[in-house]
């Protein structure tokens, strides 16, 4: 069974590394990524974490594309509520002139990081997202120069004006945005490395219930895993202690780089922790090529999903290319 095949970027900080060498690696990765087949590469949004180092994707984002030439560049995604629909808007037209053809705007409603911080992006009056579905409607309607007669900025035009605009991807790890995809007629991104479960009920009910648009006549939808390979099973599973740990220190409120491997392995765990770590492993996909390539192919027909993207953080950047140039081989991507 063929498949599509797209890489999610989070530009982790290892430990020991600072967060300039992250982005660099993300370069790296991104161009490694197009000479090796993967159809999109998408950037995350995180603020004031540790162990992440992108706040802005739409500004990287434009790196990326001048460093690449034929793969699609986006966003996985931009958190909307954080914003005017006007000025993402006008980001992504701009960033469509620049590299037309090749942009995807995903968007979320998540805060991407803690209260406190989501408090002071937004000037004290975070909101949990109680106006996402209006923003993202409005934002639509900027990138399509249709914002309806009676709109309180019909008059407004979003530029630099053009007769394309980039696709928009609602993501999420719930039926929240599932269903708000479909009723707005818009693609869809389900995050099984955040949500293990139920996600491909959330993925057949969003294509379901999908009322055909002016953008979309028909639903698209990818589902995103979290991805170790190695050219061996132990392997792996030795490199998937960096995550173990990592949400462990998550859980436990602690905010840290990303664990390399030697700490990971030099860890030692109570029962309590162990038990939660391994509660965590079904988010993951980890084996050797072939082992992982099963796999995703088995989640591909469980969601029906029409195309896998993939995100592989460890304490390791040449491990983790390693990781994706093997996936890639094994899928014959080139």
């Amino acid at each position: 069974m063929n498949l599509r095949l797209s890489i999610l970027d989070q530009s982790p900080i290892i430990s020991g590394y600072t967060p300039a060498r992250a982005v660099e690696e993300t370069l790296k990765l991104a161009q490694a990524a197009e000479a090796l087949g993967y159809h999109r590469y998408w950037l995350a949004e995180h603020h004031a974490v540790a162990a992440l180092a992108d706040p802005c994707p739409e500004i990287l984002l434009t790196r990326v594309a001048s460093a690449t030439t034929r793969i699609r560049v986006g966003t996985g995604g931009v958190l909307l509520p954080y914003y005017s629909a006007l000025k993402v808007a006008e980001v992504f037209r701009m960033l469509e002139a620049l590299f037309p053809g090749r942009i995807d705007l995903g968007l979320g409603r998540a805060p991407g990081g803690d209260m406190l911080t989501a408090q002071a992006l937004s000037n004290g009056s975070y909101s949990a997202a109680d106006h996402f579905p209006q923003q993202v409607q409005d934002l639509v309607a900027f990138l399509d120069h249709r914002l309806p007669a009676d709109h309180a900025y019909a008059s407004v035009t979003a530029m630099p004006a053009g007769s394309t605009a980039p696709p928009v991807w609602l993501l999420g790890s719930s039926d929240y945005s599932g269903a708000l995809a479909a009723a707005l007629g818009l693609r869809f991104a389900f995050a099984h490395f955040i949500s293990a479960q139920g996600g491909d009920a959330v993925m057949r009910a969003y294509k379901q219930r999908f009322v055909a648009a002016e953008r979309d006549r028909a639903p698209h939808a990818i589902l995103c895993a979290f991805v170790i390979c190695a050219e061996t099973a132990a392997q792996a599973q030795k490199l998937a202690a960096c995550v173990d740990l990592r949400r462990l220190r998550m859980a436990q409120g602690l905010d840290l780089p990303i664990p390399t491997v030697e700490e990971a392995q030099a860890q030692t765990y109570s029962a309590r922790e162990l038990a939660y770590v391994q509660s965590q492993r079904a988010r993951l996909v980890i084996g050797t090529a072939r082992e992982v390539r099963e796999r995703l192919l088995q989640l591909r027909v469980q969601f029906d999903a029409d195309e896998v993207m993939v995100l592989t953080v460890i304490g390791d950047y040449a491990k983790r290319l390693r990781s994706y140039e093997l996936l890639a081989r094994e899928f014959e991507l080139q």
